[in-house]
């Protein structure tokens, strides 16, 4: 199937991805009176500042790493430049995400394309015979996906065939957007630029799996690998390595699990390392299920992975919230006096 053959699907095409996705400026406006004032109210807006006053522990605590785990797709919904200034301002020191996090949403975006809001309620088979993905309210032109895919394979194609931990391959991407790349602030390239770590446990779980299907398929008996059990080896390295740690973590699923398993991990390695001793989760998921996706964080205590002293669970879809509460700690700039940990540098390449 080529998309949009015909003159009248063409314009029609264009139509509907005439609208890009702005992504919010956190530095543009100052949420701390916000804040302050959702301290005075209750349900979520009470949990939302008491996250926002425990992430701004976390960022004036002088021993503390701050990791940052991400998913969902609130990247493609207008929080990606908010992700990069994180690690612009030196606010986080390591990142746990989904694969489509990195590669649909922040490499794609590096690479020059955009996310589009929708225009209106459209039939997805008319939407699949016009080659546009939709996220809920979001389109994707999936001739710009290839496009992606294909620079995922020229970036394998380039490597020694070898297994790789994500982290390693994160960081041949963020050098291919220095070399190539089309926006400034795309976080893969600004966490190559900066030394902070990416870690994808599902990395292939993306646009990303496609291309290096591809590349194993053409390079028969000699093509590089992704090794999760590097990236959770490399990750526990990390938490030994910190010692004091804080978790950001919007969403949960896998990268809130990995970053949490670290501290039992080290254990097992013969080696004690405390509890996370800062948390906070924004999620959706419901806690009757016996998940609230990977657990609540008083849950993760019983675990030992999660101290309860900071913790703070906020029940919101993090669109809303996550700015107010990046922004609230920009303007308040306990990050100005921080100490750069540059993770990345743990590790020889």
């Amino acid at each position: 199937m080529i998309a949009a053959t015909q003159p009248a699907q063409q314009s029609r095409k264009a139509e509907l991805l005439s609208r890009v996705v702005e992504h919010v400026d956190i530095k543009s406006f100052d949420a701390r009176p916000i804040v302050e004032s959702m301290r005075k109210m209750s349900f979520t807006s009470r949990d939302t500042a008491r996250a926002a006053e425990i992430y701004n522990m976390m960022l004036e605590d002088k021993d503390c790493a701050i990791f940052l785990t991400l998913a969902g797709s609130t990247s493609a919904g207008g929080c990606m430049d908010l992700y990069a200034e994180l690690v612009a301002s030196n606010m986080i020191d390591g990142i746990v995400a989904t694969g489509a996090s990195i590669v649909d949403m922040d490499f794609f975006e590096g690479l020059g394309f955009k996310h589009y809001q929708a225009l209106e309620s459209v039939d997805d088979r008319e939407l699949r015979d016009m080659y546009i993905d939709r996220i809920y309210d979001t389109y994707i032109d999936e001739e710009d996906l290839q496009a992606c895919d294909h620079a995922i394979f020229e970036i394998a194609g380039s490597l020694e065939p070898r297994p790789y931990s994500s982290r390693e391959f994160i960081r041949e991407m963020g050098k291919y957007l220095v070399a190539n790349g089309k926006k400034p602030n795309s976080l893969v390239k600004l966490a190559y630029e900066h030394n902070v770590p990416i870690f994808c446990p599902a990395f292939t779980d993306s646009s990303a799996g496609f291309g290096l299907v591809k590349h194993q398929k053409e390079n028969p008996g000699k093509y590089m690998t992704i090794d999760s059990v590097a990236d959770f080896r490399e990750l526990t390295d990390l938490k030994i390595h910190a010692g004091t740690t804080g978790l950001m973590m919007v969403g949960g699923g896998v990268p809130k699990n990995f970053l949490q398993d670290t501290v039992v991990c080290a254990e097992i390695l013969g080696v004690e390392a405390d509890m996370h001793k800062y948390a906070v989760q924004i999620t959706v998921a419901d806690v009757r299920d016996g998940a609230c996706s990977s657990s609540t964080l008083k849950e993760a205590c019983s675990w030992g992975k999660v101290d309860v002293t900071y913790e703070q669970m906020v029940y919101a879809e993090a669109t809303s919230v996550m700015p107010l509460i990046a922004s609230d700690a920009w303007h308040r700039g306990a990050w100005r006096n921080r100490k750069k940990w540059e993770l990345a540098k743990v590790f020889a390449n």
